[in-house]
């Protein structure tokens, strides 16, 4: 079996999908994996890729961009010349580009498409290319939900026009962690506290809450504010590390970062907030010795990756009752899940933690290996329709792009 993987990046979100992976899987079984981004050659997830037996191209199709459109011919030369039975798109700018590839091809010169569902998309014309696949793969239980209640067949025809019923195509196969990497009760070293502490004195002896994220319209960077204005004479030594650049070197400021510094400031909790850069390398280090971890993105979170490794790693998670936080907290810690989305429920549900620490117990639930065996059945399904590569096959494939 041939599988070409399509993504318009692999900088960013190689943790949430799990490209690496996947390919390492297929390249064990004997299968041929190939690959599509738009990292350089040098990147270490790259070189690890092709260490492992991987076909690497680069072909950079940013997200929501047209000039993605310029590798139509080139990506048609791609499947021409490695006859892939299988094409896994993740990401919606790839999924036009294969479609007007492969739109000279009649059907059954066609590989079978898969496509993966990393968020709540709108139904719209960008992302209607992701859904012309043969089978689709939410990442997380909301993710099926939402496209199972928006892709129902209407009773208006009209409605059904504009995408198709996927109640059938459509498969949950959640995203996981690596317990390798994230096992449970891990600690960090001596020699990295040692450095942390040297590095952010003020965190010596205190009690942390992690914001796993950067300071935005979305993240829920506001809360924060309520907790320690409402906890800090109960919790004295209560801290938060946020994983965002501190405002005296970050450059760019957005008016909502500008907004809760100011807001710290005039509160005098400013002192109580350390920030340690955006997505440091050493975030399991920082999870591992956190006393909370805390998941309030105001918008539903589409996989929760930081709140799946935290628990994994046996740290108290407190986070809203809705999107894939939901679905992480109900099935492995449901003493974090706030399903009242108040600074009051949200303060009594952290300052429970912070006096019980009553930790995640030890779970093998959403690891990569399940997410890695969930993917390659959905390509074992499709495998066996998938014509063999014959001369035949390949000839009429050449004849069709002569043509077009």
């Amino acid at each position: 079996m041939k599988v070409l993987q399509l993504s318009s990046s692999l900088k960013h979100d190689e943790a949430e999908r799990g490209i690496y992976p996947i390919s390492r899987a297929l390249i064990k079984a004997g299968h041929t994996s190939i690959i599509v981004g738009s990292a350089d050659r040098d990147n270490e997830l790259i070189t690890r890729l092709v260490r492992d037996g991987a076909i690497y191209h680069q072909m950079p199709m940013p997200k929501k961009s047209w000039w993605a459109l310029r590798h139509i011919f080139a990506l048609r030369r791609l499947i021409l010349k490695y006859q892939p039975d299988i094409i896994h798109v993740h990401s919606r700018t790839p999924a036009w580009v294969l479609h007007w590839a492969l739109r000279p091809y009649p059907e059954d010169l066609q590989p079978k498409i898969v496509s993966s569902l990393y968020g709540f998309y709108p139904l719209n014309s960008y992302s209607k290319a992701l859904f012309q696949a043969d089978k689709l793969i939410s990442s997380s239980k909301s993710i099926d939900t939402y496209f199972r209640k928006k892709l129902a067949p209407k009773k208006d025809k009209k409605d059904n026009d504009k995408l198709p019923d996927i109640t059938d195509s459509l498969i949950c196969v959640p995203r996981g962690v690596d317990l390798r990497k994230y096992p449970y009760r891990h600690h960090a070293s001596v020699y990295w506290l040692h450095q942390t502490f040297a590095q952010f004195p003020e965190l010596e002896h205190k009690k942390w809450l992690i914001f796993p994220t950067i300071v935005g319209s979305q993240y829920g960077q506001e809360w924060l504010v309520d907790i320690l204005g409402n906890l800090k004479e109960k919790f004295p030594n209560i801290h938060a590390v946020i994983m965002d650049d501190d405002p005296n070197t970050r450059q760019n400021q957005c008016v909502f970062y500008e907004e809760f510094v100011q807001r710290l400031h005039a509160l005098g909790l400013f002192d109580r907030v350390t920030f340690v850069g955006k997505s440091p390398p050493d975030m399991k280090e920082w999870l591992a010795s956190a006393n909370v971890v805390l998941a309030l993105a105001n918008r539903p979170e589409s996989i929760g990756m930081t709140a799946l490794q935290a628990i994994h790693l046996g740290t108290p998670v407190v986070g809203w009752a809705k999107g894939a936080f939901a679905d992480i907290l109900n099935d492995l810690y449901p003493q974090g899940l706030v399903k009242e989305q108040t600074a009051r429920a949200l303060c009594q549900s952290v300052k429970f933690q912070l006096a019980n620490q009553i930790r995640p117990a030890m779970t093998h639930e959403y690891n990569i290996e399940q997410m890695v065996a969930g993917t390659l059945s959905v390509y074992q399904a499709l495998c066996p329709f998938c014509q063999l590569v014959t001369k035949d096959r390949h000839d009429n494939l050449v004849a069709v792009t002569a043509k077009s």
